[in-house]
């Protein structure tokens, strides 16, 4: 089974998550999206696989998303802000051939797994 999560090494819930793949045996795909954000076509795509609109993956905490005025924004804003701002995205993703989800907690990544 291939495994890709989306991770930032220093986020706990991240990490926890790394954990419970590793543990099921699994060698994932880490990608520090950080370092290497996603393009729009690629966050849209897991949006639409995780079943998530851009607001709900959208980190609302973060100053940036104050700093741009992103309360309130739409769709392809939220998008657009996360490609150029990656910290704005929620974290940890996995990407499973079962699936695709936010793993907040980090267990709901063993219904992918």
């Amino acid at each position: 089974m291939s495994v890709m999560l989306w991770h930032n090494t220093a986020c706990s819930k991240s990490r926890n998550t790394l954990k419970l793949i590793r543990d099921a045996g699994l060698d994932p795909v880490i990608v520090d999206y950080l370092a290497d954000p996603p393009d729009a076509q690629a966050l849209r795509k897991v949006l639409a696989d995780a079943g998530l609109r851009a607001a709900e993956l959208v980190r609302s905490n973060e100053p940036v998303f104050a700093e741009l005025g992103l309360a309130g924004a739409d769709e392809a804003r939220l998008v657009d802000a996360m490609v150029a701002h990656p910290r704005l995205i929620n974290r940890p993703i996995v990407i499973t051939d079962k699936g695709t989800r936010l793993c907040r907690p980090p267990e709901r990544v063993l219904d992918i797994l």
